[in-house]
């Protein structure tokens, strides 16, 4: 697996998702005049100046109206245009569900939406801002796909994707610049884990930027003799129950690893399906059913146990639960 040479630095890149979902749309409008854009008020804060400023007739901008971008990025879909709808998270889809569920899920349009500044990390914008339960919110959603890139590179690779796939999606990124974890020739295929790394003890399945620390997590764990299979769940749904069986066929235990509630969201899934498939223990490192507060990012994922040191205590829980 292509992983970048510089990831376990103290002084690992970083770049931002935010930054990379415009430039990546901007280069696929080029090549494809269906592709739009619409955000809420927010250009500059979703990454689509660069769009906006190449693509003006392509570039609608709504205002503060979530739900009224959500219907019209509907309309444009059933029109055969390639919708890209962006705003926060915590407003889309955080004050847009019924439009979702109505007239883009309902009616199978092949809208995108882009929820940005998702997650804990959002940080300083306190618990209003961070949203951490939209996965959960979507995921009981029929026909939408769910994507949760873990940096820049991938969020590139998943807005191509998602304008070739046809149907509802939703992309899901963080605010701060998160640590370039993968390359451009690591693979991305819509709806298929990664195996990151091979271990034989422990199943960690993660999925964002805070796959970063669950890698850490597993390199602290090497040092003790524990050996990690780290999976990266970039999407959600549909789910690779397939990967995460297999590794939990050879490991026989689970720690799952999110920036989003406990409740519905990566742990939700992988929760269901060894449920139905193969019980086996299953300990959590998210948000612990609780809101955030206003704080720097990592000063707020020390305080909620969403670190490294977290993710290993937790291996070691769930090892000692087989």
């Amino acid at each position: 697996m292509t992983l970048s040479p510089l990831l376990y630095r103290k002084d690992v890149p970083r770049a931002s998702l935010r930054a990379a979902f415009g430039e990546a749309l901007a280069a696929l409008a080029k090549k494809n005049d269906r592709v739009v854009a619409l955000t809420a008020d927010l250009a500059e804060s979703v990454g689509l100046l660069p769009f906006a400023e190449r693509f003006p007739d392509r570039f609608v901008e709504c205002g503060v109206a979530e739900q009224s971008m959500i219907g019209t990025a509907a309309g444009l879909a059933l029109a055969g245009k390639i919708p890209f709808a962006a705003s926060y998270a915590a407003f889309s889809p955080g004050r847009t569900w019924d439009q979702l569920r109505v007239s883009v899920c309902y009616a199978n349009a092949n809208v995108k939406i882009v929820g940005s500044h998702a997650g804990l990390t959002v940080g300083p914008d306190g618990a209003t801002h961070q949203a951490m339960e939209d996965i959960a919110m979507l995921r009981a959603l029929p026909g939408i796909a769910i994507v949760v890139p873990c940096d820049a590179a991938e969020t590139g690779k998943a807005v191509a994707a998602l304008a070739e796939m046809e149907g509802p999606a939703y992309l899901r990124l963080a605010r701060p610049s998160s640590p370039l974890i993968t390359t451009e020739a690591t693979p991305f295929t819509l709806g298929k884990a990664l195996l990151l790394r091979a271990g034989a003890d422990v199943t960690i399945a993660a999925c964002g930027p805070f796959l970063y620390e669950a890698l850490l997590a597993a390199k602290m764990l090497e040092a003790k003799k524990v050996s990690a299979d780290v999976l990266h769940f970039h999407t959600i749904k549909p789910f690779d129950e397939k990967a995460l069986l297999s590794s939990v066929a050879k490991t026989g235990c689970v720690v799952t690893v999110e920036d989003h509630q406990t409740t519905g969201g990566l742990f939700g899934a992988v929760a269901e399906s060894l449920a139905r498939r193969a019980p086996a223990p299953i300990e959590p490192v998210g948000m612990p059913n609780a809101f955030g507060e206003s704080g720097e990012a990592e000063e707020l994922k020390k305080k909620y146990g969403l670190t490294a040191e977290a993710i290993a205590k937790a291996a070691t829980k769930a090892m000692g639960r087989t």
